[in-house]
């Protein structure tokens, strides 16, 4: 690739080894990111027993959590499945289970250790599990955008939100810094918390990790303008803005994004129109905003599963939102001629979420079946003391 196509896709380096993983990279999703078109076949079957044979000689000592977006294989298995934050949650409800299996990413186990009891251990079958969203603000780089913000003399009028899509660190800043952690459901109630803790015609909200949910929420939710939005991106001296540009906004967007809702875009809308007719679009709100805009309706994963329950036999769906749950969701409700289709036509699974296949569950299971503690996900005490601290403001919200 030249320098001139460089500048062009915006393609910045990063030093996050997971974004090296995948073998095919398309600059407009997010780089590393594999979209195959298809999965591997089904594990051995020989496993599910071995599976089944592992979790039922730990029996109560386990409690293994699924988040929707795994395959089917591992969800098999999941005690519950549900969102990253319910799940986080789930756990903390289960005092007695030694062994937290969480069947997700990085950033989702370290939650669980955050919100579980100091005598229970969260696995992550496979370590390489990551998130690249969560990825795209580090700790680094969010101190160095304080430092711009106190350097335009605007710091103490923001209020860092936090999607819960983001690392221990993170989410650790924010509390440290007055804020709060929100998550797809919330993220209203939040930004509304977040604008009362100061001056309602200075006060300013910080968003990370996810640009298209900060933005979408603020524009679609709280009658903000996309003027009142600025993106801060962590590549470019001063994160590629004014210091004016940062006193006139209401909204800094933290420059991240979902590699696969971000892949959805407004052809894919009025394609799936042509070729369907009478379809409803549902979308999540980390795709981007004119997705959102052009979308029937909007709303988490939670928010798209009970739709869909809630939907008419024989009503049509295009989901925007990732290719595991939407299959799950059509074969589920196939029975009651509810037609449900994916959004794009270009297939892309969450390919870090898919690293917890059925092997490394198996593994995980008689590894912990033996003995062997294997893959804990263990944050420091003053990490999850802030993190806890911003998680907890959350909690209290109305």
């Amino acid at each position: 690739m030249t320098t001139a196509q460089t500048q062009e896709l915006d393609v910045q380096p990063t030093p996050l080894a997971l974004l090296l993983l995948g073998r095919e990279a398309d600059p407009k999703s997010e780089r590393g990111v594999e979209c195959p078109g298809d999965l591997p076949s089904p594990s051995d079957p020989d496993l599910v027993e071995r599976a089944r044979a592992a979790k039922e000689k730990l029996g109560d000592k386990v409690f293994v959590l699924g988040h929707h977006y795994q395959r089917d294989e591992v969800i098999q298995f999941a005690d519950v499945t549900g969102d990253s934050f319910k799940l986080a949650r789930d756990a903390a409800a289960r005092p007695e289970a030694e062994y937290i299996v969480f069947c997700g990413v990085h950033f989702m186990a370290e939650s669980a250790d955050i919100l579980t009891s100091d005598d229970q251990k969260v696995v992550l079958p496979d370590l390489a599990a990551g998130c690249s969203m969560a990825d795209m603000a580090t700790a680094e780089q969010v101190a160095e955008c304080w430092d711009v913000l106190t350097e335009a003399g605007i710091a103490e009028q923001v209020v860092p939100v936090s999607y819960m899509n983001s690392s221990a660190d993170i989410k650790a800043f924010t509390g440290k810094h007055g804020g709060l952690i929100c998550t797809s459901s919330n993220a209203k109630r939040a930004l509304d918390w977040a604008f009362e803790q100061g001056e309602p015609d200075s006060t300013k909200v910080l968003f990370l990790p996810d640009q298209h949910l900060g933005r979408n929420t603020a524009v679609r939710d709280m009658d903000m303008s996309l003027d009142d939005c600025v993106v801060y991106n962590p590549h470019k001296p001063n994160g590629g803005l004014t210091a004016d540009e940062l006193r006139n906004a209401k909204m800094i967007l933290w420059r991240g994004h979902c590699s696969v809702h971000g892949r959805f875009s407004l052809d894919s809308v009025n394609d799936v129109r042509e070729r369907i007719p009478g379809v409803n679009v549902l979308v999540h709100p980390e795709c981007k905003h004119e997705v959102v805009a052009a979308a029937d309706y909007v709303g988490s994963t939670e928010y798209i599963i009970k739709a869909l329950e809630a939907a008419p036999a024989g009503s049509k769906w295009a989901i925007g939102t990732e290719l595991n749950l939407v299959r799950r969701l059509a074969n589920r409700f196939a029975p009651e001629g509810k037609e449900i289709v994916f959004l794009d036509k270009t297939v892309c699974f969450c390919s870090t979420m898919n690293r917890i296949d059925l092997p490394h569950l198996v593994w995980t299971l008689e590894s912990l079946a033996e003995g062997n503690l294997v893959n804990r996900i263990e944050v420091d005490k003053e990490t999850e003391s802030f993190a806890k601290l911003a998680l907890e403001r959350m909690l209290a919200l109305p």
